[in-house]
């Protein structure tokens, strides 16, 4: 494979979704990959169990303040006691589309009874997908689409009525 070789195989990955191509030939290797904002956040977060909580502790402390407003004017309409929490089970990456074309699995509003599919958590490149526990109505989606989770960082409330 010669150097132009490489450089089309470099445009080619960069104008499509593949994120990693190895190619190997005789004593010749080369693997290109992409690089995205959100699978750094995941390769970082991966290996080490004490960088996860240093990378995302700010960010369910900035959810709660951001969402402190918005839970007060919620708090008018349904009692905080009374809501339920879908929490991850894992550390990954949040998805709320089952791919990037396809709609929201589900949006606030949206009912849910058990075993319903209400996210996809990628992680170490599986993506899992997780299923409410309980029956409600969706209040309040909680993480940003493509956004880093931890182990049981609440993703959404849920009325139970």
């Amino acid at each position: 494979m010669d150097f132009k070789q490489i450089q089309e195989l470099i445009k080619m990955v960069n104008k499509s979704n593949i994120g990693e191509v190895t190619i190997e030939q005789k004593d010749f290797r080369v693997t290109i990959k992409q690089k995205e904002d959100h699978v750094t956040q995941v390769v970082s977060s991966a290996p080490v169990h004490a960088a996860p909580m240093q990378i995302a502790a700010p960010q369910p402390a900035v959810s709660s303040q951001a969402t402190a407003p918005a839970e007060k004017s919620k708090a008018t309409e349904v009692p905080a006691s009374n809501l339920l929490t879908i929490r991850s089970p894992m550390i990954g990456t949040f998805y709320r589309k089952s791919s990037p074309d396809k709609p929201n699995l589900v949006d606030v509003g949206s009912e849910v009874a058990t075993g319903t599919v209400v996210c996809i958590i990628e992680a170490m490149k599986l993506f899992n997908e997780i299923e409410s526990e309980i029956k409600g109505k969706i209040v309040k989606v909680l993480v940003d689409d493509a956004s880093p989770v931890e182990y049981d960082q609440p993703l959404f409330l849920v009325d139970p009525a």
